[in-house]
């Protein structure tokens, strides 16, 4: 594909925008008493391709979508915590005193700000959690900013994907899509998109420089 075929970025917000969030959250979970190994777990189900094929109401997904308050999410997570720990979660808050620990990633804030003053379109595409964002900057950042729960779509359903390049106007060869979860990733190359799998900056920073033929990296 011809690098100046792309002409837009769209970025996934937790663990890319954001440190590793395992790594991030891990104290507050304990607090709450959350072993980080059972909420693992419970993702991993919930996230799944069992989980996928929607047999039974999934928690997670309804949230992502808005269709489930956090006061009922929180509970059934703590419930299924409590049953493979075997000890007691305080529920209530636990999302947020989750999000407050998470931290800022700046390398990869100040990238997209780099690709938008270059000239590329820019997209935050986020499955939300209930949470509210700290969107200081994101005017600046962003021409599009797509999350799951305004929208009543996740990753990765194609819409969703297809809603955000169309907000963006471009096509899908057309836009790099960086996320951290691999399955999201392949679901966005499954439309037509460019997949970048997040595991750290300066792969993803090498990556994006060679797609696009610009300078991304900086400073800070």
């Amino acid at each position: 594909m011809a690098e100046n075929s792309l002409k837009a970025l769209v970025v996934d917000w937790g663990g890319v925008l954001t440190e590793n969030l395992d790594g991030s959250m891990a104290p507050a979970m304990a607090a709450s008493g959350v072993e980080l190994a059972a909420f693992q777990g419970v993702l991993a189900d919930w996230l799944g391709p069992v989980a996928e094929a929607e047999v039974r109401l999934n928690p997670l997904h309804a949230l992502e979508r808005g269709e489930l308050e956090v006061p009922h999410f929180e509970l059934s997570l703590a419930q299924e915590l409590q049953r493979r720990q075997g000890t007691a979660v305080q529920h209530e808050g636990l999302l947020q005193r989750m999000f407050d620990a998470i931290e800022h990633a700046p390398q990869m804030n100040s990238l997209v700000l780099r690709a938008k003053h270059a000239g590329l379109r820019t997209g935050l595409l986020s499955n939300s959690w209930g949470n509210d964002y700290p969107r200081d900057g994101w005017d600046d950042m962003f021409d599009v900013v797509v999350i799951s729960g305004e929208v009543g779509m996740r990753k990765p359903e194609e819409r969703i994907y297809r809603h955000v390049l169309a907000a963006l106007d471009v096509e899908p060869h057309e836009a790099v899509f960086v996320d951290d979860v691999r399955g999201n990733v392949e679901a966005a190359v499954a439309l037509g998109m460019v997949g970048v799998h997040h595991l750290d900056y300066a792969t993803t920073a090498g990556e994006l420089e060679a797609l696009f033929g610009l300078a991304l990296v900086g400073d800070s």
